[in-house]
């Protein structure tokens, strides 16, 4: 069977499929309608899985087949199973990897001792949900020094193609399952299966793997199931977060793909489309996802997602509806990555509500500030330096490039997971030492040390080691 179900083909209703338009299917009941998202069986040995999404009347529904529709044909008959979607739950799916179906897709037996729950759930009501407000180390230095994580928030990396979303996702990774105790879920929506199984392999490697489950929906397979992998994989986390009391890091890789494959879904369907051809409900399906992630009096969702834009345009309603959801966004820079700079951050472009005297201290604060400060001033001087030189600034205006140009260099960072490309050993570095290397930067300390000497090192220490 393509989902799981629990005992219940003896209760169910038979029906017979009336049309069948690609992956869209209708068909008719005569003992009952099949309830919104219930799944329907069809094909020869019952295969094929649909998902209805509208009642058309006359005992008729029209669904979106979540498998290959092939074989399918007015006439045939198809069963309602009288179940939603479901998702494996229990703490046997850690170093597993699945698809939508809660099938495990890395080559091992199934896991034993697990429940299945339906993905389609709701958010935690505003009484369960915790006011308190702190920043997630990352052990990434731009990240947080600038742009700090909400733990049980939602934060974006917005970019567009090849600027390097997945690499910092996949640091993430292993950077917090090492740092935190507790369970990190990546959800791959639209991935290609090589980006899986390099990610798969990528982290057995790293030894985080007993601690995290994978979900994917493919890039190969159908709308319907890429657009619900999302939810299989909020059911899991949902389940460490209230059953086992856990903290989640959930990552989500793309945002983008999740709306597409909504878009495509809704087209399916013969909805019309919304501006520059979206789905007319592309903030009602996101905001049903979104919701769903944060923290409770028990434990925490911690999301991080990657979020493709297309044509690297911020003004595109899937960049400008996610934006509505996070609380704080990380932006790649195209240009960034070409001088050089990894992560390709802009820290101008990226910004986190948690930057507050109140929640981070004045201490950081202050230092984050006067950063921000020097970059843009730095940015805005440089049309000047290009056309005249740095002879005609001002001795102050030259001591904030000198500054400034530091501050870019010193904010790289090898990783972890690019080690064995780049042959330069990863570095994690503390949120403290991170600071402490930028208010000597600002200080001058290093005004007689070379540039290059800051490039690519991991603390302010290492600084004084390195070559120039």
């Amino acid at each position: 069977m393509a989902v799981k179900l629990t005992e219940t083909l003896s209760n169910s209703r038979q029906g017979v499929i009336v049309a069948v338009r690609g992956t869209v299917v209708e068909a008719r009941f005569d003992q009952g309608t099949p309830a919104i998202y219930s799944v329907l069986h069809a094909g020869p040995q019952g295969n094929i899985s649909v998902e209805v999404l509208s009642h058309l009347g006359n005992d008729l529904v029209r669904g979106i087949a979540l498998t290959p529709a092939q074989g399918l044909s007015r006439g045939s008959p198809i069963v309602d199973t009288g179940v939603p979607l479901q998702a494996p739950i229990g703490k046997k799916i850690l170093s597993r990897m699945f698809n939508v179906f809660g099938q495990t897709i890395d080559g091992f037996d199934p896991p034993e001792e697990v429940e299945w729950r339906p993905v389609h759930g709701s958010p935690p009501p505003l009484s369960r949900r915790t006011g308190k407000t702190e920043p997630f180390e990352t052990g990434i230095k731009i990240v947080d020094v600038l742009i700090p994580l909400e733990r049980g928030g939602k934060s974006g990396l917005f970019g567009g193609a090849g600027v390097g979303k997945t690499v910092l996702l996949t640091e993430m990774i292993n950077n917090m399952v090492k740092r935190h105790e507790g369970v990190s879920i990546f959800c791959g929506i639209g991935e290609r299966c090589r980006e899986g199984e390099e990610l798969y392999r990528d982290m057995k490697s790293a030894g985080v793997l007993p601690n995290t489950v994978m979900v994917f929906g493919q890039m190969n397979e159908q709308p319907g199931c890429r657009f619900r992998v999302g939810n299989v994989a909020l059911t899991m986390a949902e389940y460490f977060r209230d059953d086992e009391h856990r903290d989640v890091l959930l990552l989500i890789d793309n945002i983008f793909r999740f709306i597409q494959a909504g878009s495509e879904v809704s087209g399916l369907m013969g909805y019309l489309p919304s501006r520059l051809g979206y789905q007319p409900t592309l903030a009602t399906e996101l905001s049903q996802l979104e919701e769903r992630i944060s923290g409770t009096d028990t434990g925490s969702i911690t999301s991080i997602q990657a979020v493709y834009v297309p044509a690297d345009d911020f003004t595109d309603p899937a960049a400008v509806h996610t934006f509505s959801h996070l609380s704080s966004t990380i932006v790649l820079s195209r240009k960034r990555a070409s001088e050089g700079f990894f992560p390709a951050i802009d820290p101008l472009q990226s910004n986190s509500r948690l930057l507050s005297s109140e929640i981070v201290g004045e201490r950081h604060y202050n230092l984050a500030r006067k950063i921000r400060e020097t970059l843009s001033h730095y940015e805005e001087i440089k049309d000047i330096i290009a056309m005249l030189g740095m002879e005609q600034l001002s001795e102050e205006d030259r001591k904030i490039v000198f500054r400034a140009r530091r501050l870019e260099r010193f904010f790289t960072q090898p990783f972890h997971t690019t080690g064995h490309f780049t042959g330069v050993q990863g570095r994690t570095v503390s949120l403290s030492d991170a600071l402490d290397g930028c208010e000597r930067i600002l200080n001058d300390e290093f005004k007689d040390v070379s540039e290059s000497n800051l490039y690519m090192i991991g603390a302010i220490s290492e600084a004084g080691t390195k070559n120039p």
